[in-house]
């Protein structure tokens, strides 16, 4: 993906150490399933990135060295969605996404 990750950002903060002050975000990764896009839809497909506790990777970064907003479609399946399934467990309940490059022309510039 040109280099770049994917992050679903939990909490923005920022500390000071040094009497310098730290802009900071915590980030759960998503990393790639396959070296290339899928050969279907052209976008990239990514699924949460886990530790050796099989617990999701979490990792603070800089605020800097985020670049922009990413949009994640769940990869759907043959099984049928949860009848109180909410919008705000989607990131939650999908075990892989696509990384939606035709959301807007930046979007598609960066993730072509």
């Amino acid at each position: 993906m040109k280099g770049l990750h994917v992050g679903r950002v939990f909490l923005f903060f920022s500390f000071t150490h040094n009497s310098i002050k730290y802009p900071s975000a915590l980030i759960q990764w998503y990393i790639p399933v396959s070296d290339e896009a899928d050969e279907d839809t052209g976008l990239w497909v990514v699924e949460p990135e886990h530790d050796a506790n099989g617990q999701r990777q979490m990792d603070v970064v800089h605020v800097r060295s985020t670049l922009r907003g990413a949009h994640l479609i769940p990869v759907y399946g043959w099984d049928h969605l949860p009848i109180n399934i909410q919008h705000t467990d989607a990131l939650d309940i999908f075990n892989a996404y696509y990384v939606n490059k035709y959301i807007d022309h930046h979007a598609f510039e960066i993730a072509c």
